[in-house]
């Protein structure tokens, strides 16, 4: 059976969502619930280590933007994570601590989980980014099909999603390789690795690589 419960991709004590992400089964089904839970942890932050420059905005006292970064609330950003010049934070967005959000990235309705790193001209769109995650230079997620029907997540079986949006799931400790793409409705298992210059789409199992069109293969221990 496909690995690709909520519980099965993320270790859910390391983000702030920790309690709304328990209630989805499928990771997927967070992705109507990011915004409300961005304000409700907003409105909990103590102002003595969160600064709140704007509208539904929280950015941690220690966390790093670059005055050229554009933030758009609801938005969260935690404690000693880097916004780098030129980002696009486009609202419904909750990036926790340590992590990089680099230049010229764009986010929208996304959790990024503490230490992910999305460092150079990534596009984060409707999708979960588990903790330590890491997306090379140029790798994206695309999250609307081109006939703009409902997302299917295509596995050992097809995971009706109901939604015309959704990026991708990148389970703990994934690593995307440049200028890759995650297709729409995408998820990529714990510790798994998929090489530059990638379409990907579908289900790849845990602690695997995906080397282009030669397949997915077990990573080696």
């Amino acid at each position: 059976m496909d690995a690709i419960r909520t519980v099965d991709l993320f270790d859910l004590t390391k983000t702030r969502a920790e309690d709304m992400l328990k209630t989805c089964t499928y990771p997927w089904e967070a992705l109507t619930l990011i915004g409300e839970t961005v304000l409700a942890i907003g409105h909990t932050l103590d102002a003595a280590e969160y600064d709140h420059p704007a509208d539904d905005v929280w950015i941690a006292k220690s966390a790093s933007v670059a005055q050229t970064a554009s933030i758009t609330g609801p938005c969260v950003i935690g404690a000693g994570t880097q916004v780098r010049p030129g980002a696009f934070i486009r609202g419904n967005v909750l990036v926790g601590e340590d992590a990089v959000v680099g230049n010229s990235c764009e986010l929208k309705n996304c959790i990024l989980f503490d230490g992910v790193q999305v460092p150079h001209f990534n596009y984060v769109g409707d999708s979960v980014l588990g903790y330590k995650a890491h997306m090379g230079a140029g790798a994206v997620t695309s999250n609307v099909k081109g006939d703009r029907k409902p997302i299917v997540v295509h596995g050992q079986k097809n995971y009706e999603t109901g939604r015309k949006k959704f990026g991708a799931m990148l389970g703990d400790n994934a690593e995307i390789g440049c200028n890759s793409v995650l297709n729409p409705g995408t998820i990529i298992g714990r510790n798994s690795q998929v090489y530059p210059l990638t379409s990907v789409r579908g289900v790849v199992p845990e602690k695997s690589i995906v080397k282009g069109e030669r397949g997915v293969f077990p990573k080696a221990e």
